[in-house]
């Protein structure tokens, strides 16, 4: 068995467990893998496991991914998902190659990509990212701001708003952990009872996995454990 075979055999076990211990049923919780630095081969043979949902960060290098593992496997059904930060230059790519953009945190940007979502594809599904521990390092609308936020970005036509995403600070302890990962189940919450339809919550990494499960992790966003360490050249 490959490592990334084993890696996301052992994730999946993560995962489950984690359910398990919250009540919770697994079918309702979906594994993203993200595979930013990591080439192609890495992508197709997570694929030939059973993992379709991948998650990118750098726009150029999830483009040029894409076309490969499109020109070796055109069998593939794969989703893709953009998690990085963006800029407004880059928007009309993002709009065009990516199923889900889980970093929209202004309204300039959800705009654009409303605008530059072709119209031959199923609308662009969107979590608007909350700097749920107000780091002044981390992306993300306040979560003062994010109400308002959320009713523009669901009318606007091309786009699905899905639900929140979140990066919270890291904590050592679980229950350290899960108190971030509550405050965006709470933001959730209250942005549903003005009547916008959320079923997503992007939330939880490879350190803190259980917490966000038990918090209501919807989709959770696992890299090394599945791929490896990291190498930024």
């Amino acid at each position: 068995m490959s490592s990334i075979s084993s890696n996301l055999q052992a994730v999946n076990e993560r995962i489950t467990n984690a359910a398990r211990d919250a009540s919770r049923d697994r079918g309702g919780i979906r594994l993203l893998a993200v595979s930013k630095t990591f080439g192609a081969e890495a992508v197709i043979e997570a694929a030939a496991c059973g993992q379709n949902a991948f998650g990118e960060n750098y726009l150029q290098e999830a483009l040029d991914k894409m076309a490969v593992v499109k020109a070796q496997r055109p069998d593939l059904l794969l989703e893709w998902h953009f998690i990085g930060p963006i800029q407004s230059n880059k928007t009309r790519p993002i709009a065009e190659h990516f199923d889900w953009v889980h970093s929209v945190d202004r309204e300039k940007i959800a705009q654009r990509l409303s605008e530059q979502r072709p119209a031959h594809l199923p609308p662009l599904n969107i979590c608007l990212q909350v700097n749920i521990s107000g780091e002044a390092s981390k992306s993300g609308a306040m979560p003062a701001e994010a109400p308002v936020l959320a009713q523009r970005i669901a009318g606007l036509p091309r786009l699905k708003l899905r639900g929140l995403m979140a990066i919270p600070e890291p904590a050592q302890d679980e229950e350290a952990q899960r108190a971030p990962h509550r405050r965006l189940r709470q933001l959730a919450e209250e942005i549903k009872g003005q009547g916008i339809e959320l079923d997503t919550l992007s939330m939880g990494m490879s350190a803190d996995l259980a917490a966000a499960v038990a918090e209501g992790a919807t989709i959770v966003r696992i890299g090394t454990a599945i791929f490896g360490q990291r190498h930024y050249g």
